[in-house]
């Protein structure tokens, strides 16, 4: 941080205006991720700590925030629930070390080669899925296993909402949490200079304490009795494949999300630009420590990041001093965690899980961009069906499918000279994709007339198109017939040949028959 001193104390002035922002819209995010994700409240402020005091002290992207992320916390509930809370700190070490390794070997940029529609898919799905789950518990009732049973336990939970009790009082404090964060944006500028999610919750809390209301309350555990470094139990754990998955998912899915984040950062301001080698590094180093302390997972969070840059932040002591408070707040005021209703957190959480899905940009792209369209509802459904790291997977192999198919345009032209002669003539990329079509065009041609079979405009010709082209060449003609004569692609399009066909009687090269 030594570089902070060439800065004029009015440029550090508002950094440190800009951390109390950030603090203050950091708290209630640090804690209901937490809550959410099955672990104690303490272990989200423990891992915005290590984001601001670590991962804020290191290069990459000077404006951008990290700390637990609402995109993560689908993921690490199944993991606590799989693996339990033990395993927890051996997982997120394990990828932030993966982390730190692709980091210094260059990979950071290349994260930004991943599909837009399946990261968008991806965050609707992570969305869908927070948004049901966390319904669940605005009404203080446990939510179940799988996200298709969440769905399919709506009806029952309306059942119980509309019977009154508890449930309706919590559900009723959450929806009016909810309600806040909708109408926050709405007001004069002079109220909304305090966050959104700190005055829904702080109004909720309120109303809880004043009227005594019986609802569920963040548990306290003490920060420092929160702390639990993974032990060889933790780690014996991970041996399974499933274990291995969901190392992977954390790795991937945190990184992919920082990079994007910061992406997405450097947009907001004229500043330094990110270097997104050392933003990985930044952030594996910050899930080591985590990990090491038994924390959630950290990534960069994009409302953190422009709370940032919007209060006026230049520098990097913004983010590195939003740590500091998180850590005197968990440190000295403990207790005032343990008055926030559950069902606030939860309506934080259920109107972040809503802006994760992209519902104003649905249709424009399905207009202009149907494949990607598909492809985004697809691993949308997926990570609410299965899981995030499966539904994930299965929009990383659709959209190398639909690239691979709209890269494979293939053009077969015939034309028929004078005394009979057919050229066909195979231009564009020629892949298995395209094959069958190809093939029907090809046999269709007449057995008893010379063809030559020009390839000579492929760019491209896989080696399944080459043999089956190869093997039509020999057989399509009859034996009274002068063979198909192949024209090979160009040597940059062509693969090795495994077997040419005979060759042809060399004919006039005047493809116009004398008069």
């Amino acid at each position: 941080m030594p570089s902070l001193l060439k800065h004029p104390p009015s440029v550090l002035r508002r950094d440190v205006l800009a951390s109390f922002v950030v603090f203050l819209v950091a708290l209630p995010l640090c804690v209901g991720v937490a809550v959410a994700s099955g672990v104690p409240a303490e272990l989200g402020l423990i891992t915005g700590i290590v984001g601001g005091l670590v991962a804020g002290c290191l290069p990459g992207s000077s404006l951008q925030v990290s700390g637990p992320a609402a995109g993560l916390t689908v993921l690490v509930y199944e993991a606590v629930r799989e693996f339990g809370v033990t395993a927890l700190g051996a997982i997120v070490l394990i990828a932030g070390l993966l982390q730190l390794a692709l980091g210094a070997l260059g990979f950071g940029r290349w994260f930004r080669a991943i599909s837009v529609a399946v990261v968008g898919g991806m965050l609707a799905g992570i969305g869908l899925v927070l948004v049901l789950g966390q319904v669940y518990a605005m009404a203080d009732t446990p939510a179940p296993g799988d996200g298709l049973g969440k769905i399919a336990g709506l009806p029952e939970l309306a059942g119980g909402i509309t019977s009154g009790g508890a449930p309706l009082t919590a559900f009723l404090i959450g929806a009016g949490t909810v309600a806040v964060l909708v109408l926050w944006p709405k007001l004069p500028a002079r109220i909304r200079a305090v966050p959104g999610p700190l005055a829904a919750v702080a109004l909720a809390t309120g109303t809880v304490i004043l009227a005594d209301l019986p609802v569920a309350r963040v548990e306290v555990h003490g920060l420092f009795a929160s702390v639990q470094p993974p032990g060889t139990g933790g780690f014996a754990q991970l041996g399974s494949l499933s274990a291995i998955g969901t190392v992977l998912a954390f790795t991937l899915i945190a990184s992919a999300e920082s990079l994007f984040s910061a992406a997405a950062v450097d947009r907001m301001h004229d500043g330094p630009r990110t270097d997104y080698n050392k933003e990985l590094m930044a952030q594996g180093v910050g899930n080591t420590v985590c990990g090491a302390l038994g924390a959630l997972p950290m990534t960069a969070v994009i409302v953190r990041s422009a709370a940032n840059v919007q209060a006026g932040a230049r520098t990097s002591l913004s983010r590195v001093l939003h740590g500091l408070w998180l850590l005197l707040f968990a440190a000295l005021l403990p207790a005032a965690i343990g008055v926030i209703p559950v069902a606030a957190l939860a309506g934080v959480l259920v109107h972040a899980g809503c802006k994760l899905v992209p519902v104003k940009e649905l249709v424009p792209l399905w207009r202009e961009h149907r494949g990607e369209a598909v492809i985004l509802a697809v691993t949308t459904g997926a990570v609410v069906v299965t899981n995030l790291f499966e539904g994930v997977l299965l929009g990383l192999l659709l959209a190398v499918v639909k690239t691979a198919w709209e890269t494979s345009h293939i053009q077969v032209d015939v034309h028929e000279l004078t005394g009979g002669r057919l050229i066909v003539t195979v231009t564009g990329n020629a892949t298995f994709l395209r094959l069958p079509p190809v093939m029907e065009r090809l046999e269709v041609l007449p057995q008893d007339r010379p063809i030559e079979l020009d390839l000579s405009g492929l760019r491209h010709l896989d080696h399944a198109c080459r043999i089956a082209l190869e093997n039509w060449a020999l057989r399509h003609n009859d034996p009274e017939t002068e063979p198909v004569r192949l024209l090979p692609p160009a040597p940059a399009a062509s693969l090795p040949a495994t077997r040419k066909p005979p060759e042809a009687p060399e004919p006039d090269r005047d493809r116009t028959p004398p008069p």
